[in-house]
């Protein structure tokens, strides 16, 4: 039960700090045990998003692809 626990309370901590900006996806994933890849995908169950850009960073963005 314990282990449990102290697994969730390490994503949370790490999708948290994500969600901050205090720790890139890479850093986050290596805290947790886990490869960036899983760790992103991983996001979607705590609610936070992938990528966080305001609006017109995400248009220029797409007008220079």
């Amino acid at each position: 039960m314990a282990a449990v626990f102290e697994t969730e309370a390490k994503w949370a901590m790490a999708v948290k700090l994500f969600e901050l900006k205090r720790l890139s996806s890479g850093m986050a994933a290596m805290l947790v045990g886990v490869d960036r890849v899983t760790f992103l995908l991983k996001l979607a169950d705590y609610g936070v998003p992938m990528i966080d850009l305001p609006d017109a960073e995400l248009m220029s963005d797409i007008e220079n692809a």
